[in-house]
């Protein structure tokens, strides 16, 4: 099925192009800070080899699937959908999968720009070497700060937001191209920087041995075991932005000579290696000054999330030699990832503009960056002055959530894994076998499209149920999780 393009943005330039473009949406923050966390967390190489298993059964063949969906619709994924569905007698209700996986992109935007503005201004913080030979109570009263002032937040989800208008307001060839020329490659070159780094630490062979050594006292039992299974299907569709409709907006612009296993294997192998080389890079760099156990005044984890990213880290590069360099180089690496992912994110909803409204992509872009920016506003002040509000306080589930807390849990825990649901079982049983054969062109060697099929209608749902339970089950505090 090829449907002609619906405005004149016409196709990537190159495979490669679009291979870096899709690399960038799925490498974020979560690369950065998740990946290692968990690594550490569940088991170690254990882990690793469990993740790349559920990649194989739940991260590839979701991602074909979007990527196949984009490209058959050739429009925003609101659009797509519908003309997909319509096409083969099916509900043009199925444009409300694309509704959710856009609504979903849009909010985790939001407050992805609020976090992505703190990287901004840990970079400034570093390079002046604030932290060097700062305590841990040090490093926690300087992020305490600037997490508590709301008009400096302001100011840094307003830069990021502007920076991410820029390069999707001017379309495809003089905006996502070329942006993913420059950021892509910037991207790579500081990682193996970092990493260089890391290795003359003198403590980079340890570090990796943990990285990949054998299970931690979590899986000791059945049930750390079974939580580790759950962690790695988790992440294993987390980690490819899968659902959040970037992707599918992305593929409306893929040539159909172009291979969809052959680019969707290599994006998962890209993903998988920067969040490995992620975790090399922040191992050493704890080891070396010893703080996997370092607690902070506020109360955060030191291995995790924020606690880990703008606490322990920012404290190993202030007691090591050219911490300061390098410290500002891990944070300019967060700005590009979370760069590339935030364009990907308002894709969708500026190409539905524009197809819906007929808008200048201009116009798209600028009314799509507004909007975000008002979510991100909820955020900023649950970090300071809405700290102690609880909007749905008078239900029990929710009632110790913040404004962010509640649109990371509907982004998040609701919508991105129900999106990536109803997605495979879309593509897998309302699209007929032959549409999605010569759609996906894998071929009769080995069976290929038998087993895609195989696995995406009775596998990947499957595991994506227990994946939407277990995130929600674990956000909800339903079960005690290790």
């Amino acid at each position: 099925m090829n449907i002609s393009q619906h405005d004149n943005q016409g196709f990537w330039s190159s495979r490669l192009l679009f291979v870096l473009a899709v690399t960038g949406a799925t490498v974020g923050l979560g690369n950065i800070w998740r990946f290692p966390y968990m690594v550490s967390e569940y088991g170690g190489g254990l882990f690793i080899l469990v993740y790349l298993f559920f990649i194989a059964l739940i991260g590839i063949p979701v991602l074909m699937a979007e990527i196949m969906l984009g490209r058959m619709g050739r429009h925003s994924p609101i659009t797509g959908l519908r003309i997909i569905a319509e096409q083969n007698g099916l509900s043009r209700h199925w444009q409300n999968l694309g509704w959710m996986a856009t609504i979903a992109g849009l909010l985790i935007l939001s407050f992805y720009s609020v976090i992505a503005g703190w990287s901004i201004a840990f970079i400034f913080r570093m390079a002046a070497g604030v932290f060097d030979n700062v305590s841990a109570q040090g490093v926690s009263a300087i992020f305490g700060r600037l997490v508590g002032d709301p008009e400096k937040l302001l100011a840094w989800h307003t830069l990021f937001m502007m920076l991410v208008y820029v390069a999707v307001s001017r379309g495809l060839h003089a905006g996502l191209e070329r942006t993913v020329k420059i950021l892509m490659p910037a991207l790579f070159l500081v990682l193996l920087l970092l990493l260089a780094y890391a290795i003359y630490s003198g403590h980079f062979t340890a570090g990796v041995q943990y990285m990949f050594s054998s299970p931690t006292e979590h899986l000791d039992s059945a049930r750390g075991l079974g939580f580790a299974v759950l962690a790695a299907m988790g992440q294993a569709f987390f980690t490819l932005s899968l659902g959040a409709g970037a992707i599918m907006a992305y593929a409306a612009y893929l040539p159909r000579s172009v291979s969809i296993a052959g680019v969707a294997v290599t994006i998962v192998l890209l993903d998988t290696v920067i969040a490995i080389t992620a975790g090399m890079i922040i191992f050493p760099l704890i080891f070396a000054n010893d703080l996997g156990s370092v607690s902070f005044s506020n109360g955060l984890d030191a291995r995790y999330g924020p606690g880990l990213v703008f606490q322990t880290l920012p404290l190993a590069f202030g007691q090591m030699p050219g911490g300061a360099l390098f410290g500002s180089l891990f944070f300019v690496l967060l700005v590009l990832a979370a760069w590339t992912s935030a364009i990907a994110l308002m894709e969708p909803s500026v190409a539905y503009l524009t197809e819906r409204w007929a808008m200048k992509r201009r116009k798209a872009a600028k009314t799509i960056s507004v909007i975000a920016w008002l979510i991100g506003l909820g955020t900023i002040f649950s970090f300071n002055i809405w700290s102690d509000y609880r909007p749905l306080s008078e239900i029990a589930i929710f009632s110790d959530k913040t404004t962010y807390h509640l649109l990371d849990f509907l982004a998040s825990n609701i919508l991105l894994p129900l999106s990536g649901l109803l997605i495979i079982f879309f593509a897998g049983w309302k699209l007929s076998w032959k549409t999605t054969e010569d759609e996906l062109s894998m071929g009769k060697e080995y069976c290929g499209y038998a087993a895609w099929r195989i696995v995406a209608r009775y596998i990947t749902p499957l595991l994506l149920i227990i994946v939407f339970i277990y995130s929600l089950s674990k956000a909800l505090g339903r079960l005690a999780f290790p």
